[in-house]
């Protein structure tokens, strides 16, 4: 093992649910088996090549995904039934870098049209809840309805292919049904959570010069109502470039006149779907720009092959517009399921409240990131003794799901397949993730994508089995960004994913691939804690204190000396009622027990509360550069985190952590 590589302290997980466990269960078999029996017609040769003889393994299926990128790609693509307007001359045609590779040449499609394909009066489009407990029903035909209207409003300000409409949206039908007016009209979709700051929504989509912008007047949360109307004329004022801006709101429902017909404008494989934001934590947001025929594809195979998501289905995924679930639930519609939302904080008025719902409806698919189940697993009995016999899934992503999260989602849902995913706002779907045809065992992720060739590397490059590396994506993907927003050289895209390994994607996480097991996600990798030349993941220090169950919440660091003569510092921020002698013991002898002696931290501190991007990520690395002296607006964007008070006591520490280094 390399002298700087983690070390190997991971026990044998238990497995938790096995797919042959499960069968007798469920109504219909997986689609991958119909995907792969698919295959099996129209890509014999192909697979021949690449996978070995039939029967073919979960191994040698994804062998031959990454192997025969064309064959694969189109294979899903057909299989799922993508309705091109122009059929692609080329499924691939790699170029000298990843961002050179073009992918369905000659193609044209559109992504509300294959929304609509899926209509039907059989079932709803969306069911919605908000935090109030008013909830809507909206038909199929409601919703194209809803669509039309406004797509007439966006085509009176002049609205037309490839002009941008941003969003200061809620998780509601409304910004579904404006989403697909803009998409039908070829025009760019982006959109920012109504908690956002009005410098945060500035910093992200000025640098796309909007055409439109649409708010939500107010939204809920925690039981308050907050008023947006004030920041949204804050934003107005900022943005010189638009022709329009209008709210969000119930009226587009309510209009008497009939409504015209939703256009379904066709459009080139290339061209932006929508345009999604790094979480600007650390400077200014990148813009990523998503590829039309990259996201209907990778969609259908992230949804339809690895979560199952069938026709009928119910789906639902705590998130808002802010972070990429929003979009990637969204696209549970292409697949015939009826999307499920929900607008408030999730654990308003009790913890339960998302639990009792979507059991009452049969939801089959429940998602949130992993702090939600970390909260939930708490409760004693959120269904409230409700039954929920539906479940199929219970995913998770935006952190590593721990093993004793894994155990106790399972002991409440055993027929539930645990899905945990990790992949980003880059892609806009998961690298990794769940397999229908994988077990789960807890604390680990089932496998690597279709398509995705996941490889764990040290940092001299070489590929590691059973030891933490950096993640990194050997082959090109269709839902790699297009490009980023004015970044005609490619300059920052290359520096954001190809600086490390030259010519291969590093995502910036530390992976542990296990192949008895499946893979384990352990954090961010420029959040790592180097130990006497050994790196930690933060993940396995959060892991091990989870089991003292009067700490609430965790933060660990690795803070380099200034002067670069002395040792590093890594500090524990604990939240906790008490913090005495005794518990910061416990704590020490916890991690040295759980862990080793390096993962015992040089300090431990009480803080009120932890801080968090928006999309639900501890703020790791803009917190260590503020630490050690790069001033806080530098170092971060405070409108852009969920709650920005909880700096105020690591404000009140600098001092101590000073002192630390200067009397070592």
């Amino acid at each position: 093992m390399e002298a700087d590589l983690p070390e190997n302290t991971w026990p044998t997980p238990a497995l938790l649910w096995s797919p042959q466990g499960t069968e007798a269960g469920r109504p219909r078999p997986p689609r991958y088996d119909a995907f792969i029996a698919y295959c099996a017609t129209h890509c014999a040769e192909s697979l021949a090549q690449h996978a070995g003889p039939a029967p073919w393994s979960v191994e040698a299926i994804h062998r031959w995904s990454i192997s025969d990128l064309g064959s694969f790609w189109g294979a899903v693509a057909d299989f799922f039934e993508v309705q091109w307007t122009q059929k692609p001359i080329s499924i691939v045609e790699p170029g000298p870098t990843f961002y050179q590779t073009h992918w369905f040449r000659g193609g044209q499609l559109s992504y509300a049209a294959q929304v609509m394909a899926q209509k039907t009066d059989q079932r709803p489009a969306l069911v919605a809840l908000e935090e109030n407990g008013t909830e809507r029903v909206i038909s199929w035909d409601a919703l194209e309805q809803a669509a039309g209207r406004w797509q007439a409003k966006l085509r009176a300000a002049g609205v037309t292919h490839g002009d941008r409409v941003v969003a200061m949206a809620r998780n509601t039908p409304e910004t579904i049904a404006a989403f697909l007016a803009v998409n039908g009209l070829g025009a760019i979709w982006s959109s920012c959570a109504p908690e956002f700051g009005a410098e945060a929504i500035v910093d992200r989509c000025a640098q796309i010069e909007p055409k439109v912008f649409l708010y939500a007047p107010e939204y809920p949360y925690n039981g308050k109502v907050f008023d947006l109307k004030t920041k949204a004329q804050q934003v107005i004022a900022s943005l010189d470039t638009l022709a329009m801006s209008a709210p969000l709101d119930a009226s587009i429902w309510e209009e008497i006149e009939p409504a015209p017909p939703l256009s379904c404008l066709a459009v080139d494989a290339d061209h932006p779907i929508w345009i999604l934001y790094s979480s600007g934590t650390t400077g200014k947001p990148k813009a990523i720009v998503h590829r039309t025929a990259g996201m209907v594809v990778e969609h259908y195979k992230a949804l339809g092959i690895h979560q199952d998501v069938q026709t009928g289905d119910g789906y639902f995924w705590y998130s808002t517009t802010g972070w990429m679930m929003w979009n990637y639930a969204l696209s549970s519609l292409l697949l015939g399921a009826t999307l499920y939302l929900y607008d408030g904080a999730p654990t308003y008025p009790d913890s339960g409240i998302l639990w009792r719902w979507a059991a009452r409806h049969g939801v089959d698919h429940f998602g949130a990131g992993a702090p939600f189940y970390g909260h939930a697993v708490q409760q004693i009995d959120p269904l409230s003794g409700q039954s929920w016999s539906a479940l199929k899934t219970l995913g998770a992503t935006g952190a590593p799901l721990s093993a004793g999260v894994f155990e106790a989602l399972h002991q409440r849902h055993p027929q539930a397949q645990i899905i945990s995913l990790s992949g980003g706002t880059d892609v806009c779907t998961a690298f990794v993730g769940g397999h229908p045809r994988k077990p789960v065992y807890a604390g680990y992720l089932q496998a690597p994508s279709l398509g995705a060739d996941v490889q764990s590397w040290s940092p001299k490059g070489r590929p590691l089995t059973g030891t933490l590396g950096e993640l990194v994506i050997a082959q090109p993907m269709p839902c790699m960004p297009v490009s980023f927003w004015q970044d005609k050289e490619f300059s920052r895209y290359h520096d954001s994913y190809f600086d490390r390994f030259p010519g291969v994607w590093c995502h910036g996480d530390w992976i542990r691939i296990d192949p008895p097991y499946g893979l384990q996600i352990t954090g961010r990798s420029d959040a790592t804690l180097n130990r006497q030349g050994v790196r930690i993941g933060t993940a396995e220090i959060y892991q091990a204190l989870e089991d003292l169950p009067w700490i609430q919440d965790t933060l660990v660091l690795d803070l380099e000396d200034p002067s670069g003569k002395g040792p590093s510092m890594m500090p524990l921020f604990v939240v906790t009622n008490t913090l005495n002698a005794d518990r910061i013991q416990e704590i020490k002898d916890q991690l040295r027990r759980r862990c080793s002696p390096r993962h015992v931290p040089d300090r431990i501190f009480w803080v009120r509360d932890i801080p968090y991007t928006l999309s639900g990520k501890k703020l790791e690395v803009p917190l260590k550069k503020w630490l050690m002296g790069v001033s806080k607006h530098q170092a971060m964007t405070v409108d852009a985190l969920r709650n920005p008070s909880a700096l105020d006591d690591f404000e009140q520490l600098i001092p101590q952590i000073e002192r630390f280094f200067t009397q070592t």
